[in-house]
């Protein structure tokens, strides 16, 4: 299935080209565009953006640093694949982590915080129904990261920062299979029950599943990928 073209870069705020082209690169990986396995050709890249291919090159440079983008000797530039070890590492930290702000969350949410994961879900509904995945991707993000605001434990926060790339990646993807997105608003909405109930262990739990099932996801994703020779 042939992609979208990257937009083309806008100069309308103070940032260097070289990093509007870089962010725009990374972006475009982390949310699927720029698919696994997928060359990354310096002159396509530089024509769909409208620059040359200098900064496209240092972009590459630089993601490749991030581990977002592979070299191959005498090949090129390739979107860095995802490795089953890899994902599996990811999510068995990230079910731990989850698990542990849900089950604070219940203990230490304020009224608001809990009212805005409220306004969370009503919002995923709305998108789900216009088929938007990429919002659904956006507000499924910021629930995800107030529900660690609420477990007040900054160094937890932290953590789960340092996976955010794989963990946004990994997200666009298992949300993307048919019929995951209502069910992970069902999820969520069984995480808020539970921590509107003050009940930690049970918030723990769900929170806990709501992560596997998404693991789940994202590995029949890649499997059936690999199946079909996507990479």
């Amino acid at each position: 299935m042939e992609r979208q073209p990257l937009v083309p870069i806008k100069l309308d705020n103070y940032k260097p080209l070289r990093e509007l082209v870089f962010e725009t690169m990374r972006e475009a990986i982390i949310n699927g565009q720029l698919r696994p396995g997928e060359r990354m050709m310096e002159i396509q890249l530089a024509e769909e953006m409208g620059v040359s291919r200098t900064p496209v090159r240092e972009a590459i440079r630089k993601l490749e640093l991030e581990g977002l983008v592979v070299m191959i000797p005498r090949k090129g530039a390739y979107v860095a694949g995802l490795s089953l070890k890899d994902i599996a590492d990811v999510f068995e930290i990230r079910r731990a982590l989850e698990g542990l702000a849900a089950e604070l969350a219940a203990d230490r949410i304020t009224d608001q915080e809990l009212e805005n994961l409220e306004r969370y879900l009503v919002k995923i509904s709305e998108e789900i129904e216009c088929g938007d995945l990429n919002k659904v991707v956006e507000i499924d993000t910021d629930f995800h990261t107030l529900l660690y605001q609420a477990s007040r434990n900054s160094k937890l926060t932290q953590i789960i920062n340092n996976l955010r790339e794989q963990i946004q990646r990994f997200r666009t993807t298992s949300l993307s299979l048919p019929g995951r997105m209502r069910v992970a608003l069902d999820e969520h909405r069984k995480i808020v029950e539970a921590i509107s109930s003050r009940d930690g262990e049970l918030a723990r739990k769900i929170a806990q599943e709501h992560i596997e099932n998404a693991e789940n996801s994202m590995m029949s994703m890649v499997q059936q990928d690999r199946k079909y020779g996507g990479g």
